[in-house]
Order: structure tokens, then sequence, then C-alpha cells
């Protein structure tokens, strides 16, 4: 089974994005879709050496509840910051956090998640993999952002990509 998919998640996107990108459910754009999702990871194979190993069921579905949550608070936290605090009163910071993780794609999925949450947004990665800078629109206490960070979502990627 795995030579027929070798990433069953890239090709679940794939096949989900394309039938998006169509704007209809019809017998062609599922099996055109099903064509380009089972080909495409087929053919870029040889460029994941290394597959990461990830963890879908509990530890995967958890992290999603939160980060889903977590945007979903801030969309209304910014949404106050906006309507009822001035500029001046913001106290926007640059955050260097340290990572842990070691695969590249569990740094990217970090990164995007911080990305993806109104307030936040992942700048760069250091040279060496560890470190990640990241500004915030609004931030108190800068260390205790990082502890944040680090807790609710490091910490759970990290049981993700055992």
């Amino acid at each position: 089974m795995r030579h027929l998919l070798p990433h069953p998640g890239l090709s679940a996107m794939l096949l989900i994005v394309w039938l998006l990108m169509a704007n209809a459910i019809t017998a062609g754009s599922i099996a055109l879709g099903a064509i380009f999702a089972l080909a495409l990871p087929k053919f870029t194979q040889p460029f994941w050496p290394d597959r990461p190993r990830m963890r879908f069921r509990g530890a995967f579905v958890a992290y999603l509840g939160i980060v889903l949550l977590d945007i979903l608070i801030a969309n209304f936290q910014v949404a106050w910051l906006i309507l009822f605090r001035r500029n001046r009163d913001l106290r926007a910071r640059w955050l260097i956090v340290p990572i842990d993780l070691t695969t590249p794609e569990a740094i990217t999925m970090l990164a995007g998640t911080i990305s993806l949450t109104p307030g936040t947004v992942s700048s760069d990665v250091s040279a060496d993999g560890r470190y990640l800078l990241v500004h915030a629109l609004d931030v108190e206490d800068p260390a205790a952002e990082v502890v944040r960070i680090k807790t609710r979502y490091e910490a759970r990627l990290q049981r993700v990509f055992a």
C-alpha cells in the first residue's frame, strides 16, 4: 500500500485542493483530482527520502483543536486591540524562540501555526534551525510569551512528530 500511496496525507490534501479549485464535485473532477493526488506524490517521492513520521490520531487531533481554538480567540483579541486601543499603547515585540524540534517539517508547522494565529507572525528561522524569530503585536511579558509558544505548540508538535 505504501508503494501506491507514498504520502497519503499529501494525496488527500491534493484531492481536496483540486476539488476546491474546480469549485464542483463531479465525477470528472473527482477522477482528475484522484489522478493528480496519486501521481504527484509518486513522482516527487525521490525528493522525500526521509519522510517524517507523524501521529495523525490523538496527538494531531489535540494539536489541531488547540490551534483552531487559539485562532478563534486571537481574532477577537486583535479586533479588540484595533477597535479600542491606540497604536501607541500597543507593545509590539520581536521574540526569539529557541526550537527543540529537529525535522524541517515540524519547524515549518510551528512557524505556520504561529503565523496563522492573528497577532503573531513567524519571520525567520536561524541558519542552524535552532531559533525562530517571531513578531507579536501586543506582548506584556516577552519571556512568558516564548514559554507559551513552547509549551502550547512546540511540546504538542514533538508528540505529533515523534
